[in-house]
C-alpha cells in the first residue's frame, strides 16, 4: 500500500489546530468533551521518536494536534516498561519518558503510568532473566523490585496518578499465575505481585494502583478471566492493596462475519458477569488500551468501519454502563500508527482498521461510535 507523506499529514494537524480555534459552538463534540459530560477522561497511549520521525509522537504536530483535540490523560505506550528505562540492574535510563512527561505536563494532560512489574518473561530485559539472585535470592529480588518501583514513583511524584502495578500475570492458556525468574526468587508469583502493590502503595500514596491484564469478551477466553477472577479474590482475601481492574479492550473480531452487532448481541451476557464478580468485589475499572481487531470483517472499507464501529460501541456501552468505571484510553488514535499493523497484521494485507483515525488522520465511523457510546453512559461513580 502506498504510504501517505509527511506532508499530507501535517496538512491534517494544521486543519485539527485550526478546528480547535474555532468557535466552540461550532465544533463538533470530541472524545474528550464526551467523556467529560459523564465525569471521566478520554485519553491515548502515544510514543517517543527522534525529532522528523513519522510517529505517534508528541514531536509530530499532526498527531500532537489530535491528542490535544481529544484526550485529557495520556500513557506511554513502551517507553516506561523496564526494557526502555532499565537498561542494566544498576542503571536507569529516562532520557525518552522524562520528555514524554514534560511535554505531557506543559500542555495541562493527566498522565498515567505503564508499566511498574509486566509479569512476562518474554519481556523482560535480559539482563533480568539471567540474574544472580545469589545466596539469598528472596531478599536481592525483592530488592531488584523495590529499586524499580521505587525509583520510578518517587522520580515523577505527583505528576503520575495512576500506575498499572502490574501487567499480565495469568496465563491465558491455563489461568495460572506466570512464572518469571523474579517469582522464582522470590518464593511464587503471589509473593511477587503482592510485594508490587505494596512497594508501590508505599511509595506513591496517592496513586490509583491498578492490576492490567488482556482477558476479553471473546471466544476462548474463559480460562483467562477465570483465572483474573482468581487472582482478584485472592487479593482481596490477602489484603493487598489493588485499587482498579485494568482491562486493555483490545477487542476482536476473529471469524469472518458481516454482522458484528449479532456477536456483540452473543458475547454480552458472559462479559457482564464477568464485570459483575469484579466490582462485586470492590474494584475500579479502567480501559487502559482500547482498539479493534478487524481481522474477521470484509477488505472492503464501508462494511469493514461499520462492523468496528458496531462491535467498539456494544463493548463500550456496556461498560460505560457501569459507574465504577473511570478513565478510558485508547491504544493509539490513528491507524497510521498502531501497532496493530506489526503485531497482528490482516491475512489480506490490508491495513487493520482499529483507531478512532485512519490513516490520514481523517476520523472513521468508530470514534463517532464512541463519542456516543461516551456521551450517554452513566456518570462515573466517584
Amino acid at each position: 500500500m502506498t504510504m501517505i507523506d509527511r506532508r499530507s499529514v501535517l496538512a491534517a494537524g494544521a486543519a485539527l489546530l485550526a478546528a480547535q480555534a474555532a468557535p466552540a459552538a461550532s465544533a463538533p463534540l470530541t472524545l474528550k468533551a464526551a467523556a467529560a459530560q459523564r465525569g471521566r477522561r478520554f485519553g491515548s497511549a502515544f510514543a517517543w521518536a527522534p525529532p522528523g520521525r513519522d510517529a505517534g509522537s508528541f514531536d509530530n504536530p499532526a498527531y500532537a494536534a489530535l491528542l490535544q483535540r481529544d484526550c485529557a490523560v495520556l500513557v506511554a505506550e513502551n517507553q516506561m516498561k523496564w526494557q526502555a528505562i532499565r537498561p542494566g540492574p544498576d542503571r536507569f535510563d529516562f532520557a525518552q519518558f522524562d520528555a514524554m512527561v514534560d511535554w505531557a505536563m506543559r500542555h495541562g494532560f493527566a498522565m498515567r503510568g505503564h508499566t511498574l512489574y509486566w509479569a512476562y518473561s518474554k519481556w523482560f530485559p535480559a539482563w533480568l532473566n539471567s540474574y544472580d539472585f545469589g545466596q539469598r535470592p528472596a531478599t536481592a529480588a525483592a530488592a531488584v523490585l523495590d529499586r524499580h518501583i521505587e525509583t520510578v514513583t518517587k522520580r515523577y511524584g505527583g505528576k503520575i496518578y495512576s500506575y498499572d502495578v502490574v501487567n499480565e500475570a495469568v496465563d491465558p492458556d491455563t489461568g495460572g499465575l506466570r512464572e518469571t525468574s523474579l517469582s522464582r526468587a522470590m518464593g511464587g508469583t503471589a509473593n511477587v505481585l503482592d510485594h508490587a502493590f505494596r512497594t508501590a502503595r508505599t511509595a506513591a500514596p496517592h496513586a490509583q494502583l491498578v492490576y492490567n491484564d488482556y482477558m476479553s469478551w471473546e471466544d476462548g477466553n474463559e480460562k483467562h478471566r477465570a483465572g483474573v477472577l482468581a487472582l482478584l479474590e485472592e487479593f482481596r482475601r490477602r489484603g493487598t492493596p489493588v485499587d482498579a481492574l485494568g482491562i486493555q479492550s483490545h477487542i476482536g473480531l476473529f471469524q469472518p462475519t458481516t454482522d458484528a452487532g449479532a456477536v456483540a448481541h452473543r458475547l454480552e451476557p458472559e462479559w457482564r458477569r464477568f464485570l459483575d464478580r469484579v466490582v462485586a468485589m470492590g474494584y475500579r475499572l479502567v480501559i487502559t488500551e482500547f482498539d479493534v481487531r478487524d481481522r474477521g470483517l470484509p477488505i472492503a472499507t464501508g462494511p469493514r468501519d461499520r462492523g468496528v464501529a458496531d462491535f467498539a460501541g456494544a463493548y463500550l456501552d456496556i461498560m460505560l454502563s457501569y459507574p465504577q468505571l473511570g478513565d478510558v484510553l485508547a491504544w493509539g488514535l490513528s491507524d497510521r500508527y498502531s501497532w496493530l499493523r506489526g503485531f497482528e497484521p490482516r491475512p489480506d494485507g490490508a491495513v487493520a482498521r482499529g483507531c478512532p483515525y485512519d490513516m490520514e488522520l481523517r476520523p472513521k465511523p468508530l470514534r463517532d461510535a464512541m463519542i456516543a457510546s461516551l456521551a450517554k453512559g452513566v456518570a462515573q461513580q466517584r
